[in-house]
């Protein structure tokens, strides 16, 4: 770390950045949080609440960059791409076509895969320190309305499993398929239980972070946006918010889509877009027991503080957080094909919904996080690109982060997230 004198500041108060500031504190360093809004408040609040294994794969795939040309001009379409006149997107959807290969696909999940060892230990450790985690380990069915369908999707997560995670053998069948879970319906033909995945509620989960930290002596500050860094000889000395500057020994960017703002005054462009996801809740009778993936319409539905959430889609339509209600709607209709018809006309959803929600999912075109130093900053570093990943690896960022801004030595499982990769 660098000799300037301070505590080491994180930028971002969601899920990610309080869990680099929750293990830098318990390393022993002096900390301080800096969040334009309320802690939690962003991609964190309203996402599927997911920690899973089975799900951690990058988005780029052989296969997605066709599904999403297929969704050109259909905003009802589980991947939706809207093309922006802006040569930076562009190149980032050359990017992340160029990922999608195989061989890319496999080094990124391998790299996931690594980096996720450790996840429900931590969240262990998490709850043994006094943290309500709310971490409940259900399951996820994973339900489908072909059984071919559900049997090509078992078959190349087993592939991928290889043994990190319980895979079933085989698929049920028929009508014994939806009896896995009371919520889903008739229509569900196929299915399989992954045991063990978890589920939080998100927005919870980064208040007992922050009240975690509050407990240790970390100073929080909400409302507050950065606005520029000093630097002096490669380090990073102080922050700059609209009514004051603060002293850093060290600088943690872990802000989400607000990152490549914070990047750009330290000289480095992050090429990260919104991967625009939706959710919304509602009481469904009977409710879901599992977190559910509908596998054709790549919605889901987890059981989150008492009621359903339900979400879905990508959409990459620029770095906006426009909530499109038809986006909403589709979402609802989606779901309606495995859960039944619990509303009949999408006029109804304005009366049975509750907190809709969209967030700009931050991803690099590789669908890898960056987790790195900053080049040509000895003593900033960078958190950011989780995609959808944020509450799964959560955890695991902050702790791996962590240890390497104490020490200043990269651990291993941070090889793969380097910054310099961007610039291949």
């Amino acid at each position: 770390m660098s000799a300037a004198t301070g505590p080491v500041v994180v930028v971002g108060g969601g899920v990610v950045g309080l869990c680099t500031a929750y293990y830098l504190a318990a390393a022993g360093l002096p900390v301080e949080v800096v969040e334009r809004r309320q802690l939690g408040s962003g991609a964190s609040r309203g996402n599927a609440g997911w920690v899973c294994l089975s799900h951690s794969t990058p988005v780029p795939a052989p296969g997605v960059v066709r599904y999403a040309l297929r969704s050109l001009g259909r905003p009802d379409s589980p991947l939706y791409l809207r093309p922006l006149p802006d040569p930076g997107f562009v190149r980032w959807l050359w990017r992340f076509w160029r990922s999608s290969t195989p061989a890319a696909f496999r080094r990124g999940y391998a790299a996931v895969a690594a980096l996720n060892r450790d996840t429900f230990g931590l969240f262990d450790g998490l709850r043994e320190a006094g943290v309500d985690t709310t971490l409940t380990r259900p399951g996820m069915v994973h339900a489908f309305l072909s059984p071919a369908e559900a049997r090509h999707h078992l078959a190349i997560q087993r592939e991928m499993a290889d043994g990190h995670y319980p895979v079933p053998d085989d698929i049920t069948t028929g009508a014994g398929a939806h009896l896995l879970d009371a919520a889903l319906s008739p229509a569900v033909r196929a299915a399989y239980l992954v045991e063990g995945e978890g589920v939080v509620d998100p927005e919870a989960f980064a208040r007992a972070l922050g009240d975690a930290l509050a407990a240790s002596g970390v100073k929080i500050h909400e409302n507050a946006e950065v606005t520029g860094f000093r630097t002096a000889g490669g380090s990073v000395t102080a922050l700059r918010t609209a009514d004051r500057e603060l002293p850093c020994s060290a600088v943690v960017v872990a802000a989400g889509m607000r990152s490549p703002a914070l990047l750009r005054f330290l000289g480095h462009h992050l090429p990260l877009q919104a991967g625009k996801g939706y959710s919304f809740s509602v009481d469904l009778d009977p409710a879901p027991r599992h977190t559910l993936y509908f596998g054709e319409r790549r919605a889901v539905a987890s059981p989150i503080g008492g009621t359903t959430r339900i979400g879905g889609t990508m959409e990459l339509s620029g770095n906006n957080n426009r909530l499109d209600w038809r986006r909403i709607v589709a979402v609802a209709l989606a779901s309606r094909h495995y859960l039944g018809r619990w509303f009949d006309d999408p006029d109804d959803l304005v009366g049975l919904i509750r907190d809709p929600w969209v967030g700009g999912r931050p991803f690099l075109p590789d669908g890898l996080p960056v987790i790195d130093r900053v080049p040509g900053h000895d003593n900033a570093f960078a958190a950011t690109g989780h995609g959808m990943l944020g509450v799964t690896l959560g955890p695991v960022t902050g702790h791996r982060l962590a240890e390497y801004v104490a020490t200043g030595r990269r651990p291993e499982a941070l090889v793969p997230f380097r910054f310099d990769r961007l610039g291949r």
